[in-house]
This record gives C-alpha cells, sequence and structure tokens, in this order.
C-alpha cells in the first residue's frame, strides 16, 4: 500500500485515546458540582484505560474517582495509574461486563455520576479524533479508517465526528469504518456476519487485546448504526495475528499496543482480499500506547506465550564476554544484513 496512515491517539496525558472524552465529562461534572449539583464523584467501570484517564482528569479538578476493574485481567502499568492519582479501586472478582453491570446499578442509588461510554459527553471529546484526521488530511476524505472495538463508543464517536463534518460542509462524504475485534471477544463481528439478525452477547475470552475483551457491549446499538450509515464492515484477528501484527509494526519504529495490532490484523485480511485497494488512503486508529502493555511484548519476544508462532520475536542473544565471541556474533548478524561485510 502506498497511501497507509496511523492516527496515534495514544500519544496522550495518560497514554490512551479515552483522554479526548474524559477531559469533557469531568469538565462538565466540575461545572455541575460548582452549581451545587448532587455530584459526590464519578464512577466507571474499566479494562483499564477508562479509568487512567478518569482518575488523571479527576484528580486534577479534586473530584472523588471511583473505578470498577476486573481482577486479574488489566495490564500492571494500567492498574497502578488510577491507584497513582488517588482514585477509589475496587478489583472485582468478574469480568468487564459484571463490572458494568454493577456500575450502572451503584450510580442509579448513590450521587455517583456515570463516566462509561454510555455518556454522550465522553463521545463529544472522542470525535475529535476524527475532525483531526480530516484536518491533517486538509479536509480531503480518507477511504478507510479502521478502529479497534470492545465496548463500541469509538466507532460511533469516528462516525459522528466525520457525519458532523459532512453536514457542515467542510467535506462532501465520510469514509468506510471498519470496526475491528478481538476473535476472542467478537460480538459485534458475529452479529455482522449473521446479516445484523439479533444481537447476542458472548462470554469474552481472554486475549492480549485486554481494553477490547467485553462480550456484551453498550453502545452496540450505536455502532451498527455507524457501520451501516458509513457502509462499513467489521473484521476480528485471532490472538496469534494481533501479536505478531503488533511486532511488525514495531518494528518500523512504533511501539503499539495489541488493540492497534487487532486494527492492523484486520487491515492485512482486508488486503489480502482485495476489499481494501493497494491505493485507497486508509487509516489506522493506535488507541493506546504501547509501554502499557510492555509484559504482552516481554512474552512475545522471548517466545514464552504457548502455541503461538511469533513470527517477528527478536531475543536478545547471549554472548560470552570476550572480544572473539563478540565479534563472531557481530560479523553473522551484519552478514545477514549486508552481504559485504567481510
Amino acid at each position: 500500500m502506498n497511501d497507509l496512515w496511523v492516527k496515534h491517539c495514544g500519544i496522550s496525558h495518560t497514554g490512551s485515546f479515552k483522554d479526548l472524552g474524559m477531559t469533557v465529562l469531568v469538565s462538565q461534572v466540575n461545572r455541575l458540582r460548582k452549581m451545587n449539583r448532587p455530584v459526590v464523584g464519578v464512577g466507571c467501570a474499566s479494562t483499564g484505560d477508562t479509568s487512567a484517564a478518569l482518575s488523571a482528569y479527576c484528580a486534577s479538578a479534586g473530584i472523588p474517582s471511583i473505578v470498577f476493574l476486573p481482577a486479574n485481567r488489566i495490564s500492571i502499568a494500567q492498574l497502578v495509574q488510577p491507584i497513582a492519582n488517588g482514585a477509589f479501586v475496587l478489583s472485582l472478582d468478574t469480568d468487564f461486563d459484571g463490572c458494568m453491570q454493577l456500575i450502572r446499578e451503584v450510580t442509579s442509588e448513590l450521587p455517583i455520576y456515570l463516566a462509561n461510554s454510555l455518556n454522550s459527553l465522553r463521545l463529544e471529546g472522542q470525535k475529535t479524533a476524527a475532525i483531526e484526521i480530516l484536518q491533517q488530511f486538509d479536509w480531503q476524505v480518507p477511504d478507510w479508517v479502521i478502529i479497534p472495538g470492545g465496548n463500541l463508543g469509538n466507532i460511533y464517536a469516528f462516525y459522528k465526528g466525520f457525519q458532523m463534518c459532512k453536514e457542515l460542509g467542510l467535506v462532501d462524504k465520510i469514509p468506510r469504518l471498519v470496526c475491528a475485534q478481538a476473535a476472542n471477544a467478537n460480538p459485534l463481528y458475529l452479529h455482522y456476519k449473521s446479516g445484523w439478525t439479533d444481537f447476542k452477547a458472548v462470554k469474552a475470552g481472554t486475549t492480549f487485546a485486554s481494553a477490547i475483551q467485553i462480550g456484551d457491549p453498550v453502545s452496540i446499538d450505536r455502532a451498527v448504526y455507524a457501520l451501516q450509515n458509513s457502509n462499513g464492515i467489521c473484521e476480528e484477528a485471532t490472538e496469534e495475528e494481533l501479536m505478531n501484527a503488533m511486532a511488525q509494526a514495531d518494528s518500523t519504529g512504533m511501539f503499539i499496543c495489541p488493540h492497534t495490532g487487532v486494527a492492523l490484523s484486520a487491515l492485512i485480511k482486508l488486503r489480502n482480499s482485495g476489499v481494501i485497494g493497494p491505493t485507497d488512503r486508509t487509516v489506522v486508529v493506535s488507541t493506546a500506547h504501547g509501554l502499557k502493555f510492555t509484559q504482552s511484548k516481554i512474552d512475545y519476544h522471548s517466545n514464552e506465550i504457548k502455541d503461538m508462532d511469533c513470527r517477528y520475536a527478536n531475543p536478545p542473544v547471549h554472548v560470552k564476554a570476550d572480544f572473539g565471541s563478540v565479534m563472531d556474533v557481530l560479523k553473522k548478524y551484519l552478514l545477514s544484513k549486508d552481504s559485504k561485510v567481510q
């Protein structure tokens, strides 16, 4: 492909695209509190990135934050962010869907403002990434935008941003959207493959793309609307596919998250099948910084992931600490890169 782009949404305050929506939401909660509305704190269920964004902006505004996390299902880097920012963190023996159900029940009884992507304020912030893409292309519309999908608020937020620019006359069309899901947590993909017949939630299996390990997404209806109105499609990625795609991207100088690996896997499949053409301008949305997921990268490059062909693994080479051994290894390496090396 000669017109492929990656939109980095993880180069932000807490390292993910969730910052875009959370700064808007917390600003509005801050305004409500100053108007003496009965809001004691802000709460969310999270697979990691939402809680990091919520806790950071709440800490800055002096607002208590309450976070429901699924125990042992998010990376240490993600877990430490809300803890460091002073959030009240509940680690629950359930998955994200169980956390989501509980936080909805709790916020209906207590003066805690719900901050998940059910809230339209989040989407108003997140749609700015779509506007940025158009602005960065000097208002030329890309053919495709590929977005990882879990709870599915972001696919609708991108649609909302593109559609708003069209309605304002800034552009005359919108891109075709692709929602990329991990095969272990793929309810939207299955819904799409069934021809949009009755949606069925799934029990999300374990995936390295932990932030989208969601089987019963709250924004399913909005995601379907976004895809149907953008002539969009869905694709999925296995664990091996997403990890190899992540490693391949990292080898070009990026340092992406596994969720971006899902989106890149979708791109590879759609390009190989001819759905995406070789000259189609295509944007892959990178949703978080790879530094949040270093353990998965360590396991990959150490070839320690069971039953996975880590095709691009690059483990360190152990060498004796003497000049001759080091020279032998370096000459072999350099020869593999350039046959002229003697």
